[in-house]
């Protein structure tokens, strides 16, 4: 007896929720080296030009992107979530993350990324209507817990204003990526960053152009290319896999995959800048990959 087949060939048999898993995890992978990058631009740019100039550099390309492939223009409704997506990734997140990593070292705050993954589903909740079990927040309190107290235990040099503003970053964080998984639904993946850098240009071309360093100061190779890391990577590549993901998969479940990124992040911070690493990194990361996959388990 012949079956039909139900799905065309050309239809990617993957799962959805699969496919925003393995998107979501290459996003998160891209994010991981932003606050090491970061920490090396802002030894030789001010924390203010940084933010400023990764903003407008991807906003650029962001803008040649859309007008090259001809993409409509968002509806009203859309450009308010669109302007909270700018507030909080486009040039809230870098700023205040630039701003505190004056104050403690990258190390340190990547400890905060830990702490995304609740921000990120509480937000998930509120902006995106989605119902995770009970157990789910079981999970993500016990990963969140295991980073923290992997923080407390191999503590770095830092200071109340660097704990401070790192906090603030995550909860600007926290709802940018979910009005951007939100709008993801409706306008696709690399539209909504592009458009929300776009919103952000005339701000950041701005004040870019009033914090220019001066034509004597001297900055390395190092610095130029952890700055075009931040703005290609960090800034417009990463947000298309991990909006991608976040939509596919469920703002809550795949937000815990942000849990893993202080480690892949400590690993290169280790690598690059010579921070101390601890061997107990790994037995911790074993932790919180168990209540990853139980918030996900549990997450609708």
């Amino acid at each position: 007896m012949h079956i039909k087949n139900t799905l065309p060939l050309s239809q990617p048999t993957t799962h959805p929720q699969t496919r925003g898993w393995i998107s979501g995890f290459l996003g998160m992978l891209i994010f991981s080296g932003s606050l090491p990058a970061t920490r090396v631009a802002v030894l030789e740019l001010d924390p203010l030009f940084l933010t400023a100039i990764r903003a407008t550099l991807a906003a650029l390309l962001a803008a040649g992107t859309l007008l090259i492939l001809r993409q409509p223009r968002p509806l009203r409704k859309d450009w308010l979530p669109l302007c909270l997506v700018a507030v909080g990734v486009v040039l809230g997140f870098p700023l205040l993350t630039a701003l505190a990593l004056q104050h403690t070292t990258s190390a340190h705050s990547l400890v905060y990324v830990g702490l995304l993954p609740l921000a990120t589903a509480c937000f998930g909740v509120l902006r995106g209507g989605e119902r995770p079990k009970a157990a789910f927040w079981l999970f993500s309190l016990v990963g969140a817990a295991l980073v923290a107290g992997f923080a407390l235990r191999h503590g770095t040099a830092s200071s109340w204003q660097g704990d401070a503003l790192m906090l603030g970053a995550i909860a600007l964080c926290g709802l940018g990526y979910a009005e951007g998984a939100v709008l993801t639904r409706r306008l696709g993946d690399w539209q909504v960053i592009s458009w929300a850098l776009v919103i952000s240009l005339p701000l950041s071309a701005v004040a870019a152009a009033f914090t220019v360093p001066s034509a004597e100061t001297s900055i390395s190779a190092q610095a130029w290319f952890a700055l075009g890391y931040v703005s290609l990577f960090s800034m417009w590549i990463g947000f298309i896999f991990w909006y991608r993901g976040l939509a596919l998969g469920g703002i809550a479940a795949v937000g815990q995959l942000q849990l893993l990124q202080p480690f892949f992040g400590l690993l290169l911070a280790g690598l690059l800048l010579h921070e101390e690493v601890h061997t107990s990194m790994i037995a911790v990361m074993l932790g919180v990959l168990v209540c990853v996959f139980g918030a996900k388990r549990f997450s609708r």
